[in-house]
């Protein structure tokens, strides 16, 4: 484990060295302003990518291997992958839809029921019961 820390250090190291040499002609003045490039600033610039690319990929081998080691020893628990959305399913044909008259005819006694019901408690001031207490105006009993 802690070779393999040296190693992400070292490796995050070469990358910070890579970005300076890429830098450096510009930072430190060797490079003419508004010039073209000189053949020392290439080399610099050029060697440096290829420095700070070889690091970045070491570094990220490094820390994968730290991260597996970690889940090998149980101190980091990975996240469960999502399961693959199911498939949609197949719609069933619908039943054949009634007409609107004959959903009025199959509605009409329970329309009935409720006009009598509502017209009956309004003349009588009356609650329907359900059990022993009324379910309007329970609360005005308390």
């Amino acid at each position: 484990m802690i070779r393999k820390f040296v190693g992400a250090v070292a490796a995050a190291l070469a990358v910070l060295a890579g970005l300076w040499l890429m830098i450096a002609p510009f930072a430190l003045g060797t490079q003419p302003e508004g010039a073209d490039w000189t053949n020392a600033t290439q080399s610099e610039f050029f060697a440096g990518l290829g420095v700070a690319v070889v690091g970045l990929v070491g570094a990220i081998a490094f820390v994968l291997a730290i991260y597996e080691d970690l889940v090998v020893r149980g101190l980091v628990v990975p996240k469960p992958r999502r399961p693959e959305p199911e498939p949609e399913p197949v719609p069933v044909a619908a039943a054949p839809q009634a007409s609107s008259a004959e959903l009025a005819t199959l509605l009409a006694p329970l329309v009935e029921a409720l006009r009598e019901d509502l017209n009956h408690s309004t003349r009588t001031g009356e609650h329907r019961q359900n059990g022993k207490a009324p379910l309007v105006g329970a609360e005005e009993n308390r």
